[in-house]
């Protein structure tokens, strides 16, 4: 049996994706990247290869993708965004507009039929609008990550987050809780402004439905709630953070088919 595989190296987080000779998923797994994100994934594929009773020996070929793709020992490196692109059109065949927030960049990215890429934007060169972000302000309302969008749901106002740098941000979050501001409040204000922050990547793009949500930050239910307001329904997957690995993944196999 010959299988395929899709490595997705990300700064937080590294994914994959096997995929058999139909294109059908055999397996998936995800693991914090940590300081050696190339070992993590190989130690995810050797783990999944295993459960399936496979060797390495058995993948006809190998995508990476992400962050670290250059430090793996693929068969190709694909950007991201086309990965992305890829992984979405198998998911949603009508997807136009893809919003992926991952833990160190976000992307908005038009889609053609097929899932192909018509344009995209990218902020990597900030931490706001990015999972760091959240990560940043969890931690200065001793909050946990996991926690912090199903709690901003719960706000009565959303406190106002005006700065677009994350150590201003920080000092305004600090600021509205000395105010005696509710933390539900804060949060939504937090999450209100990654979606801002998101939202203001679309100008240069524009948004066509079905607009779909992927990466990591996808698992915030707070920062879903905010991006709807301001760009419309979203579709998540269920996997939100699998989907740039399961698009690498499709990519080998169609180059194993060739």
């Amino acid at each position: 049996m010959q299988v395929f595989a899709g490595v997705d190296i990300g700064s937080l987080t590294t994914k994959v994706v096997l995929i058999d000779g139909t294109g059908e998923v055999l397996g998936r797994a995800r693991a914090r990247s940590g300081y050696a994100g190339r070992e993590v994934a190989g130690q995810l594929t050797k783990d999944l290869l295993a459960e399936l009773g496979l060797g390495l020996e058995q993948v006809g070929a190998t995508v990476a993708t992400g962050y670290g793709r250059i430090t793996y020992e693929a068969d190709r490196e694909v950007s991201e965004i086309t990965c992305q692109a890829r992984g979405i059109g198998r998911l949603f065949g009508n997807a136009r507009t893809v919003i992926d927030i991952g833990g160190q960049d976000s992307k908005v990215i038009r889609l053609l039929p097929g899932g192909k890429v018509s344009d995209f934007a990218m902020n990597e060169k900030c931490a706001a609008g990015t999972g760091r972000f959240l990560e940043v302000m969890a931690g200065a309302l001793e909050v946990p990550l996991e926690e912090m969008g199903r709690l901003a749901l719960t706000a009565r106002a959303a406190a106002n987050i005006s700065s677009v740098c994350t150590v201003f941000a920080e000092s305004e979050v600090v600021s509205h809780v000395a105010a005696g501001a509710p933390k539900p409040d804060v949060l939504a204000g937090v999450c209100d402004a990654v979606a801002a922050r998101v939202a203001a990547m679309t100008t240069r793009t524009g948004v066509e439905a079905e607009l779909v949500f992927t990466g990591g930050v996808a698992r915030n239910q707070g920062v879903v709630a905010a991006l709807s307001r301001q760009l419309g329904p979203l579709l998540v997957p269920e996997e939100p953070e699998l989907t740039a690995a399961l698009g690498a993944a499709l990519i080998a196999w169609e180059s194993g088919k060739q």
